[in-house]
């Protein structure tokens, strides 16, 4: 196996053995809002973390493809969804 055999099938499976901490800050950042403040939108988290809404989209992203993070519908507004935390 060469090693762009190896890069590219690291990209499109979940990152399951690389730890929060090995992330972006900004993905930390929306990492530790989620845990502090508990299930948000990703409105709200931009609001709480201050972050750009375009940053906050990217780090969830990321969060949901190392599995730290699901999201759902929010039953209150359908074109939203809610993001929280993998037990």
């Amino acid at each position: 196996m060469h090693a762009t055999d190896q890069q590219s099938d690291a990209t499109t499976a979940p990152e399951t053995d690389v730890g929060v901490d090995d992330l972006s800050p900004s993905a930390k950042l929306v990492y530790k809002v989620l845990e502090y403040e508990g299930p948000m939108t990703q409105e709200e988290i931009a609001a709480e973390s201050r972050l750009c809404p375009r940053t906050v989209r990217y780090a969830l992203g990321k969060l949901e493809h190392h599995g730290t993070v699901t999201s759902r519908v929010n039953l209150e507004d359908a074109r939203q969804s809610i993001y929280r935390l993998v037990d």
